[in-house]
Formats: structure tokens, C-alpha cells, sequence
């Protein structure tokens, strides 16, 4: 690679992706965008508008193919596996930095770039151009960090990435915004699962695949039945609403059973557990053993907590210090030393 890449940001039309643009462009020479479609956009970006306030040409890329099978089809087939997917941690492996990166490389790209607030550290990295390993850190803005999807990159896939926001807060970015006049083409902020604009997966699920729901029984943790469910596709792990159960203390969701398509549920104090298991792991750390300090995040809003890791190549065992409240299987189990992600995989 040249001491002048080529670079290619990725572009949503909102003002993160348009104020990494604008970083971008004023650091490389040589830079292009690229907006890509799902099949699932309710307003579509104008690029040509986009290519006007960034002063650099723009590419629109379908990967609605690529979406429906890799990401949507993985979020059907895993709930009705009882688990709870997450469907941004699959996109960004398989679409954003699998799909849209080899577009992009294609096109002539040799890094791209996006408007995540996380830290990749690479020879791209203000200050440590030396540097030979590729790893990913949290963002400065601990509140809008997304270091947890993006947890599951490998090497090197991080060595062809740039995050310019990485040092930014939110607050950073709306006053740098302001000072360029930049001006969001798709209003508003993205939403968490961008297919389920109404947030319902229960129809959405029924609608892809046909199958009604199927009534079963709800049991305590004694194994009483307490009442019925109308299908298990719209439980999750650590759920409240929705159960619509009368009982001492309000219900929820322990576990998903669907070989005997019974709902196990508890009251709050019987939610935690200490130990889970966790399957598909990577490993970006020199060390696989005697990592001191070690914290595990087991979803996006959940505070890293100490813990033991114990594995062995894709199977790991992971003990917390304390109790953690629903451990959700399908969910991503990320490993952090500080704020450097050391690994990641999916809890069983």
C-alpha cells in the first residue's frame, strides 16, 4: 500500500457518516464515498447531494442480496432457535466490512472508512503510524461507543479500516457539524435494528417464514404452569413486558425452550447467574492465558464486568465476579483489558 491510499467512507446520509467525510478529505489526498442499500430504506439518500457537500464522488452499492441472506435470514433463523440475534454485530461483519469492503477494494479502495465511534489501532492511527498489529479500542464517547459491534473484525479486516470519530463525543460532533455547515441528508439518528422500523419482530418473523405461532405453556422456576404463551418468537431473554401474567412480583423470561415450546419464567432476584458458556470465539490478543483485569460485556447497554475466561480454540467458559442479570443466549459476549477489546464471541 502506498503512502498515499486511496480511501473510501461509508455513507449514511447522517451527520456522523457526513463528518467522518469531512475528516477524511482533509487528511488523504485521495477519497471516494459509497452508500449502500438493503432493500429496506424508507428514505434513500440523495448522493449526488451527498457528492456536492463533500466535495468527493459517490457510488451507490446494492447489497440487498447480500443483506437479505447474510443478516435478515440469520435474525429469523435465530429466533425461531430460541436465541436473541444481534443483528448489527452480523451486519457489520458480513455486509460493512465484508460485502461493502470488497466493493470498495474493487473500485480501487486500499482503506475505508465509516463514522463509528470506536478505535482501531493500525498504521493509520494519529500517532502510532509505526504501528504493525491491529486492534480495536472503545471510543473516546463511553455513551456512544460501538466498539461492542464491531467486536468480531478480525486483524485484518481492521488493518483496512479508519474511524476518524474515534476521539470525538457526540457533542464534538454536532459543534464540528455546525461549524461546516453540514446539514443531514437522511434526517434523524439510525435506528438499532434498521429493518424493524416499528420495532414488532414478531410479525416480521411470521411474514418471512410463514409459520403461525404456536400456544404453550409458561412455567416458574418450580415448573408450575402459571399461564400460556402465543408464540415464542416474541421472547427474549430477561424480558418483562409482554408475558401479561399475574403473580406475586412481575415475571421474566429465564429461559426459551422451543424442543417443548415452553417458556421458563422467574421474578427478577432468579434472573442473574455467574457462569456462561460462549461459542464461535476470536481471539485478537497475543496472550490467550493469565490476562489480568478482564471484563466481559454481555450487550450493548450492559456494564463491562469482571470475570475468569477459561477456553479452549472456540469454546469458552466465563465466570463473572458477581451475578449478572440475563445472560441471553444469541447475544455477543465481548472480553476488554481497559478499553482494548480483546475478543469476542456468541453466548450459547
Amino acid at each position: 500500500m502506498s503512502d498515499s491510499p486511496v480511501v473510501a467512507v461509508a455513507l449514511s446520509g447522517g451527520i456522523d457518516s457526513l463528518v467522518a467525510g469531512v475528516l477524511i478529505k482533509q487528511r488523504f489526498k485521495k477519497v471516494f464515498g459509497v452508500h449502500f442499500t438493503t432493500g429496506y430504506e424508507k428514505n434513500v439518500p440523495d448522493v449526488s447531494a451527498l457528492a456536492s457537500v463533500l466535495g468527493f464522488p459517490v457510488h451507490t452499492i446494492d447489497l440487498s442480496r447480500e443483506f437479505e441472506t447474510r443478516v435478515v435470514d440469520y435474525f429469523v433463523s435465530t429466533y425461531m432457535a430460541g436465541k436473541t440475534p444481534n443483528p448489527c454485530l452480523i451486519c457489520n461483519r458480513q455486509i460493512k466490512f465484508k460485502a461493502l469492503l470488497d466493493h470498495v477494494q474493487t473500485l480501487g479502495a486500499d482503506l475505508m472508512a465509516t463514522g463509528h465511534y470506536a478505535t482501531v489501532v493500525n498504521r493509520y492511527t494519529p500517532g502510532r503510524e509505526k504501528t504493525k498489529a491491529a486492534w480495536l479500542e472503545r471510543g473516546a464517547d463511553l455513551n456512544k461507543d460501538q466498539s461492542y459491534f464491531l467486536s468480531m473484525l478480525s486483524p485484518d479486516i481492521l488493518n483496512k479500516l479508519v474511524f476518524p470519530l474515534a476521539g470525538f463525543t457526540k457533542s464534538h460532533i454536532r459543534a464540528f457539524a455546525g461549524q461546516h455547515n453540514l446539514v443531514p441528508v437522511v434526517p434523524g439518528e439510525s435506528q438499532d435494528i434498521c429493518f424493524l422500523p416499528d420495532k414488532h419482530h414478531g410479525a416480521f418473523i411470521i411474514a418471512k417464514t410463514n409459520v403461525p405461532p404456536k400456544p404453550g405453556p409458561v412455567v416458574d422456576s418450580r415448573d408450575n404452569i402459571v399461564g400460556s404463551h402465543q408464540g415464542l418468537h416474541t421472547f427474549t431473554v430477561g424480558q418483562r413486558r409482554g408475558i401479561n401474567i399475574p403473580g406475586p412480583a412481575p415475571y421474566y423470561v429465564k429461559k426459551i425452550n422451543m424442543n417443548t415450546n415452553t417458556l421458563h419464567v422467574c421474578f427478577k432476584s432468579d434472573l442473574a447467574q455467574k457462569r456462561m458458556t460462549v461459542e464461535q470465539m476470536i481471539w485478537n490478543y497475543p496472550e490467550k492465558e493469565h490476562i489480568r483485569n478482564l471484563t466481559v460485556q454481555i450487550r450493548y447497554g450492559h456494564t463491562a464486568a469482571p470475570a475468569r475466561l477459561d477456553w479452549d480454540k472456540t469454546l469458552g467458559i466465563v465466570t463473572f465476579d458477581t451475578p449478572q442479570n440475563a445472560i441471553t443466549p444469541g447475544q455477543a459476549a465481548v472480553f476488554y483489558h481497559g478499553n482494548r477489546v480483546l475478543g469476542a464471541g456468541l453466548i450459547q
